[in-house]
């Protein structure tokens, strides 16, 4: 009984792997492969650089959404028409902005994000040590011990 549910497991994981292939299996679905094996590989390295609008993290060549087909399908249409793989590129970021690409470029408007995490990274860490070296500095040290007025003060409150 063990041995068959194990048997089970390896085929599943098998399975969801791809056959042993590292990674899940890949959405190009066979009538998407285009005939000529380097626009092929051009399409296939592109559309892994490329984020599925509907599953968001994921890349178009992975997606299984109908969305992501679509987008396949398009650059390979470019790439056929004879487009460079930076046109195809400037054409869809063009199209639907530049949340398409996984790796956004780092120019322009955002340059201010790439830069402004580690910047802020840098400014909490600035004054958490500025924080901690006042702390360190203690004011004068009080007096131990109390003066003879003060003991008459608090004799007199405690009722002594």
């Amino acid at each position: 009984m063990i041995r068959r549910g194990f048997a089970a497991l390896a085929l599943a994981v098998a399975l969801a792997t791809g056959g042993g292939a590292p990674g899940p299996a890949l959405a190009v679905l066979p009538d998407e492969i285009l005939d000529d094996p380097a626009l092929e590989a051009r399409a296939r390295e592109l559309t892994k650089e490329l984020r599925c609008l509907v599953c968001r993290n994921e890349s178009v060549d992975e997606s299984n959404a109908d969305f992501a087909r679509d987008l396949r399908l398009l650059v390979r249409e470019r790439l056929v028409e004879g487009d460079t793989n930076d046109e195809v590129l400037a054409f869809l970021v063009d199209r639907f902005g530049e949340y398409v690409l996984l790796r956004p470029q780092a120019d322009g408007v955002n340059l201010i994000l790439w830069v402004s995490a580690p910047a802020m990274f840098v400014l909490a860490l600035g004054t958490s040590l500025v924080y901690l070296r006042r702390r360190r500095v203690t004011p004068e040290a009080l007096p131990k011990r109390l003066t003879e007025e003060e003991r008459a003060r608090l004799k007199e409150l405690m009722g002594d």
